[in-house]
């Protein structure tokens, strides 16, 4: 039923989309305007709630508990299990915007900045670091380890609702199937979000590369493409499609990043890296909470409240992979491997990108902003056509950029295929494939009713009700890793005073 139900709600609005463009995009843009102007607020309470809680978790004493028994070992490598959450969680869209932000934050920064200065350049830099590091990790993270601790620790089912269930409030036993289908959706749009930029991305590369043209056309056609190749993926199964495509996708991200460093400015990266790390850390509570209340802005919901609904609905998805991927790891280490590795990759990734492009743009008069401002999808492209070795760049860009599409969508469809089987580990064929085709349907659909902005849109408004869901698991994980910790303490103890009678029964030995 729930495989009906959402799948059903999905389908009307991707041909709403195809049918109605400009209705879809009327309709969203009003709910955008709402979303953003009276609960903006919300999104930024509740994620940096999330950071600090998962960073409470990991250095306290529940960091101890195994995600499993006393006996599981994890089913994965350190570098397969990262180089796996690190492309499902946000591989499309590092390349995506690793020139594009940080340029288009120095043309437009944040009110009370002036545009083109070194201050608006410092502050693009630290924003891309906010964007991208520790806040959207920390929602990844708590809603994976509750679905994880949830199934592995206490026998149920891979289900957000799982966790929400385990609450003991009546009422929200009755609403598992709704939270269900709400995690559906917004994984549904989350990627298809995705999905969109991707497809935009790979027409410029190719553009750049063999002279596509840059149209609707030429995307449809990506998604079409590249959707045969996720399913194709997504057949294989884990331990092989999306195991080797994640590693293969980290060497060439690694490779490409390397490449850059060495030709590009070197030591102005370095440098980069360096300042912008220290007014991360410094700003970091007033980045969190930044408002404006008091000015005519609309840069707050542009950017981070829709990073944060973007990282919201792409949870369910993401969450349910990781716990997948998770079972016999701690606590302290899921938590290490989900928050600071990632977020210290996307640190290097934007110093190295982002620091770069801002250097040719400033220092050696190379028009990147201009770049930008025509189309933010070639913003890396324009990079490497300022860089030696072009065309070997971009070609191999183009090709990063397909194979986390590839492994985006063969995720995507494991884990809508999960949530609507009943938490089945390894759903069916046929029903990856209805995801899979659903997914692409909606990005084609996003698409079409207005490009990037709807894309964007559609995910503000889907993100919303779910966020509720999450602040419920964190909710149930809390009082889960509570009871499980005294109930492993009570066991000691019992264990010990168990020994220490024994010892105490025996009979003295002959002297």
């Amino acid at each position: 039923m729930q495989l009906i139900v959402s799948a059903g709600i999905i389908l009307a609005i991707v041909l709403w989309g195809v049918l109605a463009p400009a209705s879809l995009s009327s309709t969203f843009d009003a709910a955008l305007v709402t979303i953003t102007r009276d609960f903006g607020w919300f999104y930024l309470w509740v994620v940096l709630a999330l950071v600090v809680f998962a960073l409470v978790l990991a250095f306290s004493r529940y960091g101890d508990l195994k995600l499993g028994g006393e006996d599981d070992e994890p089913e994965f490598s350190v570098a397969s299990w990262f180089s796996m959450l690190f492309a499902a969680g946000m591989g499309i869209g590092l390349v995506f915007w690793g020139v594009a932000e940080p340029i288009s934050h120095y043309g437009a920064p944040p009110p009370g900045i002036a545009a083109n200065t070194p201050e608006a350049a410092n502050a693009a830099m630290r924003y891309s670091f906010f964007h991208w590091g520790l806040h959207p990790w920390a929602v990844y993270s708590i809603v994976a380890l509750a679905i994880a601790f949830f199934q592995f620790r206490k026998g149920g089912s891979a289900l957000v609702s799982t966790a929400v269930q385990a609450l003991p409030w009546a009422p929200l036993n009755r609403l598992g199937p709704v939270v269900n289908v709400l995690a559906v959706i917004a994984t549904a749009f989350g990627v298809a979000a995705s999905l969109g930029m991707g497809a935009l991305q790979i027409n410029s590369g190719l553009g750049a590369l063999l002279g596509l043209p840059v149209s609707e056309t030429s995307q449809v056609g990506i998604i079409l493409v590249t959707t045969v190749l996720f399913l194709a993926s997504a057949v294989s199964g884990v331990t092989r499609g999306i195991k080797w495509l994640s590693n293969i996708n980290l060497l060439l991200a690694a490779g490409l990043a390397l490449v850059v460093f060495v030709f590009g400015p070197t030591v102005a990266i370095i440098d980069t890296f360096t300042t912008t790390l220290g007014s991360y850390v410094s700003e970091f509570v007033r980045m969190s909470l930044r408002m404006t209340p008091f000015r005519d802005s609309g840069w707050v919901s542009g950017w981070t409240i829709f990073y944060w609904a973007w990282w919201v609905s792409w949870s369910p998805f993401v969450g349910l992979f990781i716990a997948r991927v998770s079972r016999g790891r701690t606590v302290r280490e899921f938590v290490l491997g989900t928050m600071l590795a990632p977020s210290l990759a996307a640190f290097v990734w934007f110093s190295v990108f982002g620091g770069a492009a801002l250097n040719l743009e400033i220092m050696q008069g190379v028009p990147m902003a201009e770049a930008v401002g025509a189309d933010v999808s070639t913003a890396l492209f324009a990079l490497f056509d300022a860089l030696p070795m072009t065309a070997l760049m971009s070609g191999i860009a183009t090709i990063l950029v397909v194979m986390f599409f590839v492994t985006s969508g063969d995720s995507a469809t494991l884990v809508l295929g999960m949530m609507s089987s009943g938490g089945h580990e390894n759903p069916p064929t046929r029903v990856k494939i209805v995801w899979g085709v659903l997914i692409s349907g909606i990005a084609i659909s996003l698409l079409l009713a207005g490009g990037l902005k709807a894309v964007q849109t559609a995910t503000i408004v889907f993100a919303l009700p779910f966020t509720v869901v999450i602040v419920l698991m964190a909710v149930a994980l809390w009082r889960g890793v509570r009871d499980d910790h005294a109930e492993e303490l009570r066991r000691d103890r019992a264990l010990r005073r168990r020994v220490r009678d024994m010892v105490e029964q025996q009979p003295p030995r002959a002297p």
